[in-house]
């Protein structure tokens, strides 16, 4: 476990970006259960101290796995990790390369060489759909866990991201960029900053034939559409990280597939689509990366007049 700051505290905005929990639930939590206790600034702004964003992000962690803030609440941060841990292990085989299961111990060495050619020797020797299948999905969940149990600093876990980023990049870029169908349009909502899922979704498409457009992350609606159109997509796909707020995607969601032709079909994958409980009318759901080789060949099943790459 990493030695708590003594010092930064943080703003609810920074806590609610770190740990996935709404300003709404945050303040919600301080009335019910009188915890976080945030100190307050000159301007009464409330401040987290470190400690407290830690335990939020322990209680987020077993949320996401089901279970209730007021049952564990009261739990110390070391109590929160164990049962994580109890309910969601770590699963490590014990034929993977040792780089992969000790990816937490690479990234806290910070030798930026290491992970690169930990990542190219993956991508040769799998290639690229196995590599973020197989590979990087669960490299992924490893660091998340990693990261939500204190093992991290969030500047491991971001240099991770890029390294991982740069690497799908490279291999994306080798793939020719043909001209036919189907045309993928790629991004996340304004307010999701996470741009990894989209690379990987992107690596899939793109060494599937797809001819991808990518507008990187945080786009807002009225240009999704506008680029849709503009671009002639037959496909807009938005991904979406664990901490993006349920509601407010599916709002935003029926609200792009009301804009939208009916002839471009809207896919939403990422962390976040599996705590969906319910039908989204007009909307593909793919919380596996492995889904969408599925789901491209059942557009192409339905649309057989159209030119394949």
């Amino acid at each position: 476990m990493l030695p708590e700051s003594s010092g930064l505290a943080q703003n609810i905005s920074a806590v609610e970006r770190e740990t996935g929990l709404s300003k709404d639930v945050l303040r919600m939590w301080e009335r019910r259960y009188g915890y976080p206790k945030p100190a307050r600034d000159d301007n009464g702004e409330r401040q987290y101290t470190q400690a407290e964003t830690a335990k939020l992000r322990a209680i987020k962690r077993l949320m996401d796995i089901g279970a209730r803030p007021g049952k564990i609440i009261g739990l110390t941060l070391d109590e929160l990790n164990a049962l994580a841990d109890a309910r969601a292990p770590l699963r490590r085989e014990a034929g993977s390369p040792a780089v992969e299961r000790d990816i937490v111990a690479v990234l806290a060495m910070h030798d930026v060489g290491v992970l690169q050619h930990a990542l190219a020797q993956w991508l040769m020797r799998e290639g690229l759909q196995r590599f973020v299948v197989d590979t990087l999905a669960p490299l992924n969940r490893l660091v998340g866990e990693a990261w939500m149990r204190g093992d991290l600093h969030v500047f491991e876990e971001h240099l991770y991201t890029e390294q991982v980023q740069a690497a799908l990049r490279t291999a994306i870029n080798a793939f020719a960029r043909q001209a036919g169908h189907p045309r993928v349009l790629l991004t996340t909502l304004p307010s999701e900053q996470h741009g990894l899922g989209l690379l990987m979704i992107e690596a899939l498409l793109v060494a599937d034939g797809a001819h991808c457009v990518s507008l990187g992350p945080q786009t807002p609606l009225d240009d999704i559409r506008l680029a849709a159109l503009a671009h002639g997509v037959d496909i807009v796909a938005l991904s979406f990280s664990s901490a993006f707020p349920v509601r407010q995607a599916a709002e935003s969601l029926a609200r792009l597939r009301r804009h939208l032709p009916a002839s471009v079909a809207l896919w939403a994958g990422g962390e976040m689509t599996r705590r969906v409980r319910k039908t989204l009318p007009g909307v593909l759901l793919l919380p596996d990366f492995g889904g969408s080789a599925a789901a491209l060949r059942s557009w192409r099943a339905s649309n057989v007049s159209m030119p394949m790459l």
